[in-house]
């Protein structure tokens, strides 16, 4: 018994251990943060030990952790919600009770998670959704696109694709009182990714003669070229991304081939022969001096030209919207870009604000330097945060004030 205890005592402490992260000195509420970013860091590695043994895909796993959040769509004295489909993807709407004065705003939105995890059901982004609906009066529309590794790219991307298409036709936005002058596109992490990537395509698309009034690109992930960028450097074990485990996600987009993960991890996934990309996502010229300072630019290594050729969505537009050339910018909506200083991913918002600015597109950038990847997310339960609120109101009354 003592020896099983004290087995039990050593495997908890280690446990503790590996998924103990020092905090920053600037967040708010140090010691919550830090219990959530251990509570995660310990399913990871109980998720990383199950994939290892073959008991379940690492994916599969981590989709284990988001199924407890999942909220039924239940209507309220503000807001009708209802799980219906758009052009044959799933999607969960929100519709406003309150008379509106003339035709109403619309938002189409995408969850984040990797494009591997979440749905439009889980508590957070029910309540984001419920809540544009009820201060914006607005329709919102949730896309609960199809997830790797099932499905690979560029599968996440056509389903979102469809739905926004489908919704801004003049008779759907029509029928819902939606004024077509007044629809955008936001999403959080890899929904910023695809809102994006949606935004981009549009342009380009002339069965679409709805012009997107503006697009809100929250936390999102850019680009796959370097996954060496300052942020991936400074915040490698922040929380609730660590690098690992966006190259995991990243990988996981386009395949489950670990030869793929491992170039990434290495940055040495690009050809030689797509070696003029870099200029695109260069962070030693297009971050700010702030953002560069201590650190070399130092050009990712020339990978296999099998990999580009195996699994070519890593090199395309639609997964990596920072890869379009200038002239593809210049007609983009007003633009809201949220940033978080501790986020692997905040270099990839950095560099688009300022390339979008650059040609021409008026974009607002809110850089929260206390807040870590996901923060908007924490605004409920025990997981509730200050900083989640913030930018949550934030994002609300830029909303309100440009759409």
């Amino acid at each position: 018994m003592g020896t099983r205890l004290l087995c039990l005592c050593l495997a908890v402490a280690l446990l503790a251990y590996s998924a103990y992260t020092p905090m920053p000195p600037d967040f708010d509420q140090p010691w919550r943060v830090m219990l959530l970013s251990a509570a995660f860091r310990a399913s990871l590695r109980v998720v990383e030990v199950a994939d290892w043994l073959g008991l379940m895909h690492f994916m599969d796993a981590m989709m284990l952790m988001t199924v407890s959040n999942y909220v039924e769509p239940t209507s309220d004295e503000n807001v009708t919600v209802m799980d219906t489909e758009f052009s044959n993807v799933s999607v969960r709407l929100y519709l406003p009770r309150r008379a509106p004065e003339g035709l109403r705003r619309a938002v189409v939105f995408f969850h984040g998670g990797g494009w591997c995890l979440g749905q439009a059901g889980m508590k957070p982004y029910d309540h984001l959704a419920r809540w544009t609906s009820t201060v914006l009066n607005a329709v919102v529309v949730s896309v609960n696109y199809r997830l790797a590794p099932k499905y690979r790219f560029p599968v996440q991307f056509e389903d979102v694709y469809s739905v926004t298409k489908f919704f801004l036709q003049s008779r759907v936005l029509s029928q819902y009182g939606v004024d077509p002058a007044r629809v955008c596109v936001a999403g959080d992490s890899a929904g910023g990714n695809l809102a994006a990537a949606v935004a981009q395509q549009l342009l380009e698309d002339p069965e679409v003669e709805t012009k997107l009034k503006a697009q809100a690109l929250i936390y999102p992930a850019l680009q796959t070229l370097d996954l060496d960028l300052p942020s991936y450097r400074d915040n490698a074990e922040k929380p609730i991304l660590p690098k690992s485990l966006m190259v995991r996600f990243w990988s996981e987009y386009f395949t489950s081939d670990p030869a793929l993960r491992e170039a990434m991890a290495s940055n040495r996934h690009v050809p030689p022969e797509s070696g003029h990309l870099f200029q695109l996502v260069n962070w030693s010229s297009l971050l700010p001096e702030e953002m560069r300072r201590g650190h070399a630019y130092v050009g990712p290594r020339a990978g296999s030209p099998e990999l580009a050729r195996r699994f070519p969505g890593f090199l395309d537009a639609r997964a990596a919207p920072l890869l379009v050339p200038d002239a593809r910018l210049r007609r983009l909506p007003h633009t809201y870009v949220l940033t978080c200083q501790h986020d692997v991913l905040r270099d990839d918002g950095l560099m688009y604000v300022g390339r979008l600015r650059a040609a021409g597109v008026p974009v607002t950038h809110y850089h929260a330097r206390d807040a870590f990847h996901g923060s908007m997310m924490f605004v409920s339960g025990f997981a509730e945060l200050a900083v989640g609120h913030r930018l949550t109101n934030s994002y609300i009354q830029w909303l309100d004030e440009n759409l």
